[in-house]
């Protein structure tokens, strides 16, 4: 009965160090991943200069989101085109960014889409598309460290 104990106690001695991973494995494997890793392509939007309109093709391009809005705050309308750079689940949030703006010169509107209730701060609208594009472009270039101003987007209202 002892034997088969030690037998037991043997084998499953045997059968853990037999699993064990060494370092070198997981280094072997690590260097074979890095020499295998190829440099992925980059694929950059081409810059466009702060006093160069996009051209045509660069304007048909460019997506817009389409919402039927109200304006919240805000003393004017907003035209059919309007460049978004802040959307907002709470309306002091979006009135805070709107007054920021407004300091900064623009005139700023918040809007809520009827469809989701989100608070959007619209800096400026337009009646044609290529007047957004161009004022969009402007816009992030006027403010190339802020990350949330980068990803500004184009609303046509309904």
């Amino acid at each position: 009965m002892k034997r088969i104990v030690y037998l037991l106690i043997a084998g499953t001695v045997l059968s853990f160090s037999a699993c064990k991973s060494s370092q070198n494995a997981y280094k072997e494997a690590y260097e074979k991943a890095v020499a295998n890793d190829e440099p992925k392509a980059v694929i950059e939007e081409p810059v466009v200069a702060e006093n160069q309109a996009p051209t045509a093709e660069d304007v048909t391009n460019i997506s817009v989101r389409e919402e039927k809005v109200s304006v919240v705050s805000g003393e004017q309308e907003i035209k059919a085109y309007g460049i978004v750079c802040g959307s907002f689940s709470l309306r002091a949030n979006a009135d805070a960014l709107r007054e920021r703006l407004i300091n900064d010169g623009y005139k700023a509107v918040v809007v809520v889409n009827e469809a989701g209730k989100t608070f959007r701060v619209v800096c400026a609208s337009y009646d044609t598309k290529e007047e957004a594009v161009a004022e969009r472009t402007k816009f992030k270039a006027r403010y190339p460290d802020n990350q949330d101003f980068q990803s500004a987007w184009i609303l046509y209202r309904k």
